[in-house]
Order: C-alpha cells, then sequence, then structure tokens
C-alpha cells in the first residue's frame, strides 16, 4: 500500500455583517457520492502544484476568482480500495469578495451557509473540522494559528 496525494479541498468563504459564510456545492446525480454537499475538490493534473489544481477548481467549479488564498494547518484523508492506497488531500481556504457563482456540470446547486449549516451539511468529519479551523483562525483575534498566505497572480 502507497501514501498519494492526487485530490485538493477548497473551502471558499465571504464575509458578512452576520459572520462568516461558506460556499457549498451539491454533487450532480450523475458524478461519484451523488446530492452530497461540499466544497470545491478536485483532482491534481500532471504538473501542477496543489494549490494551483485548488485556484484551477474554483475557477472551473464556480467561476468565482479568490481574493485571498491560504493553505490551512490540515490535511484530510482517505483509503482508496480501488488503489490500495491512503489519499492525503490538503485543505485550502480562499477569501471571496464578489461575484455571481457560475455552476460547472458536477454540481446541481449551491448555497452560501454559515459554520454551524456548513457543519451540518458536509458529510466527513475532516470536512467538519477544516471548516471549524478556518472559522477559529479568520473570527479569533487570539488565534495561535499562523495560515500561510500563497500570493495569486492572476
Amino acid at each position: 500500500m502507497k501514501v498519494e496525494s492526487y485530490l485538493i479541498e477548497a473551502h471558499m468563504f465571504r464575509k458578512t455583517k452576520s459572520g462568516l459564510e461558506y460556499l457549498l456545492l451539491k454533487r450532480a446525480s450523475n458524478e461519484k457520492y451523488p446530492g452530497v454537499w461540499q466544497m470545491v475538490t478536485g483532482a491534481v493534473e500532471e504538473n501542477e502544484k496543489g494549490y494551483e489544481t485548488a485556484i484551477r477548481e474554483i475557477k472551473e467549479e464556480t467561476n468565482l476568482t479568490p481574493a485571498k488564498f491560504w493553505v490551512v494547518p490540515r490535511m484530510n484523508s482517505f483509503y482508496s480500495p480501488e488503489k490500495n492506497s491512503v489519499c492525503m488531500v490538503p485543505v485550502f481556504a480562499t477569501l471571496v469578495e464578489d461575484g455571481e457563482v457560475t455552476l460547472s456540470e458536477e454540481h446541481t446547486e449551491y448555497k452560501w451557509v454559515n459554520k454551524a449549516e456548513a457543519q451540518k451539511l458536509l458529510a466527513w468529519p475532516g470536512q467538519r473540522k477544516s471548516v471549524q479551523i478556518i472559522e477559529d483562525y479568520f473570527t479569533n483575534e487570539q488565534s495561535f494559528l499562523k495560515f500561510v498566505e500563497i500570493e495569486i497572480n492572476e
């Protein structure tokens, strides 16, 4: 068995008067895990860095452009029986300030939700934990975490 990293997880959020809101996307019926609510996910292409994948997938799946982009100090993981491997999934956070969401064929719906609703709708515990870490970092001035910011050159 091997350990690989071929997928990314990108949590998009916006700041509102009532706090942070997270963009969740509902998977189409013809996709793996149909009807599941999720953040932006995607596969890393050959010679692509994980953060480049996240930025590309955000554009492809939502047509939004990140205003700021961070590496979340967390990795999610799962076992793939098809590949007999463990996949390590880097987690990213991105602030979006404006723009209209345009969905790809991978998703049928989207909604902006607060932390509690995001944690209720996300299927996997690791994804819910990622939302908690992001919420803590961006709403707690006393946070000891230091997210690495990646400069976006569009």
